[in-house]
């Protein structure tokens, strides 16, 4: 090599200069160079490489400027960029010997997702601290029935508000940097309402939480998605959707037993928590990898896959995936015309509306009406029970995603809540014809069939749909893309929320007669349109749909 020094980015740059027509006729494999017998081999010190047959030479990480990187690759700054703990130096890393050896994949990981999963918790607080609170409130601040359905809407006003600005943060400053972000407002919200005199107040701080909650529904999924290696993607990815039903049971439990204003105070802790804990993870390295940041990239990279482990093809992978979406950053409009882009685009937004179609919104907000009008009267701690079940379920699930599939998991999900919805509309149906001493044992078999409906629902159409939206949509509109999705996603919560009291009070049996269709139409599209994602990286997830 007579002392020329190679870089890895002038190995990708190579590798991404090969036409789609190319790619397909030689393979994905070949293209990459992890195939290919001359291809670089990664050491445990990401300074330093070598060729079969070669002598081996080094190789200075970053030593071109992040100016002359950035304008060779088309590639945007990044407006913030936030420190973390393991920001050392590939040459640092390897020095550290033994004891940087403890540090393992699974330990970095569930590290790094048990802390961003705080934004989740916080989220499902937000859902369902109105459930519990609704008659304290009321009463203590004045407020009629369609004040206080106002205020338990407006949530959902600020998510589709913070949807729409999600993906852009996300893109510009960070999935860390986003989350940093969203937090703030949730605490001012939380704030808000624990002092709040009067409606005005009320109705402000359920709005910033609504932003923040619009930023983390978005932001957490992307992340667990591009920090989870692929035989982990689904169970990790369900933690997002786990860590939301355990807010809810929280705010359920709590809400039992504390007053309001108290309530609204411990809904500060998750955000006052994730701030400082969001110091002690790495950024994703497929962000750093677009944003140009190749020696943080492959730092991340390894620091989430453990220092003795070999990151080659992986970083041959996302640099090549990323090299490839950066020659063109924006689209044109016609271009979403391609299989390629409007594929993934209608199905992540297909499955997360019709997540909030099956009514699990309507079910859990206005559980405790349900139950007074099936005649159970401790309908506070059968709300709660409801919670305990779609957190426990949820968790069965994030072990089983990987192992089952997503699209099996997804199948009996909406298999479940079409014939729980049609339960329990034959139950309320049948409640209005038969004399009254039936209507107690009407009353318990609809409650059994809001027990399936939860458990049909947290199986599959819960956590399943995030975790696909997260994996299918191409980096190159993932931000905008993600952000329409999550903004229809939070649209249809909003409307079915608002909807949910009225249809009850309509026909509670109509309501969910209608719930099951929307459940079956779920069924059929899930069977002939939703691929499976288990076990393939997200680059190849993503040529899948070229």
């Amino acid at each position: 090599m007579e002392g020329e020094e190679i870089s890895i980015q002038n190995w990708a740059e190579t590798a991404s200069s090969v036409t789609e027509e190319e790619e397909e006729e030689i393979g994905s494999a070949f293209v990459l160079g992890f195939a290919h017998p001359c291809g670089p081999k990664l050491k445990q010190s990401s300074d330093e490489f070598s060729f079969p047959g070669e002598e081996e030479f080094s190789l200075p990480m970053g030593s071109r400027s992040e100016e002359t990187t950035n304008s060779e690759d088309g590639l945007r700054k990044p407006l913030l960029h936030t420190g973390s703990w393991y920001r050392m130096t590939s040459r640092q890393s390897s020095m550290m010997g033994s004891s940087a050896n403890i540090i393992r994949e699974s330990v970095s990981i569930f590290l790094c997702v048990s802390i961003v999963a705080l934004g989740p918790i916080q989220f499902g607080f937000t859902c369902g601290y109105s459930n519990p609170t609704e008659s304290d409130i009321m009463n203590d601040l004045g407020l009629t029935i369609s004040e206080f359905s106002m205020f338990g809407s407006l949530a959902n006003v600020g998510a589709m508000v913070g949807a729409i600005a999600s993906g852009q943060i996300a893109e510009y400053i960070g999935r860390k940097g986003s989350l940093m972000i969203a937090a703030i407002p949730n605490i001012i919200g939380w704030l808000s309402i624990s002092f709040a005199k009067e409606s005005s107040f009320l109705y402000m701080g359920r709005l910033l939480e609504g932003f923040g909650v619009g930023i983390i529904s978005y932001s957490v999924p992307v992340y667990i998605a591009e920090i989870a290696p692929q035989n982990m993607r689904g169970s990790l990815g369900s933690v997002n959707q786990l860590s939301v039903t355990i807010g809810i049971m929280l705010a359920y439990l709590l809400g039992m037993f504390l007053p309001w204003r108290v309530l609204a105070v411990i809904g500060i802790l998750p955000c006052t928590l994730l701030i400082p804990g969001l110091f002690f993870v790495p950024e994703s390295p497929r962000w750093l990898a677009k944003m140009g940041l190749n020696e943080e990239f492959e730092t991340s990279l390894q620091v989430l896959r453990g220092f003795d482990t070999d990151i080659t093809q992986e970083v041959n992978e996302i640099k090549r995936s990323v090299g490839s979406s950066s020659k063109r950053t924006t689209i044109r409009f016609g271009e979403l015309k391609r299989r390629r882009y409007w594929y993934p685009l209608t199905l992540g937004i297909g499955l997360l509306v019709l997540q909030q179609l099956s009514g699990i919104n309507g079910v859990l907000f206005y559980s405790s009406n349900i139950f007074n009008s099936a005649g159970i009267s401790s309908s506070k701690a059968a709300t709660f029970g409801l919670g305990t079940i779609q957190a426990i379920v949820t968790g069965i699930t994030a072990m089983l995603v990987d192992k089952t599939g997503r699209r099996v998991l997804l199948i009996i999900s909406t298999s479940l809540l079409t014939a729980s919805n049609l339960l329990v509309a034959i139950a309320f149906f049948l409640g209005d014809v038969v004399p009254e001493d039936y209507r107690y044992i009407l009353g318990i078999v609809s409650m059994i069939g809001l027990v399936i409906l939860v458990i049909g629902f947290s199986l599959g159409l819960g956590p399943i749909p995030w975790v696909i939206m997260s994996e299918i949509l191409p980096v190159n509109i993932k931000s905008l893309a993600g952000s329409v999705a999550t903004l229809f996603n939070w649209l249809t919560a909003w409307i079915i929320t608002m909807t949910a009291p009225l249809l009850l009070t309509w026909s509670t049996a109509g309501t969910f007669a209608i719930y099951a269709l929307v459940s079956a139409f779920t069924f059929i599209v899930v069977r002939l349109w939703v691929p499976e994602t288990k076990g393939r990286t997200l680059e190849e997830i993503q040529w899948s749909f070229r």
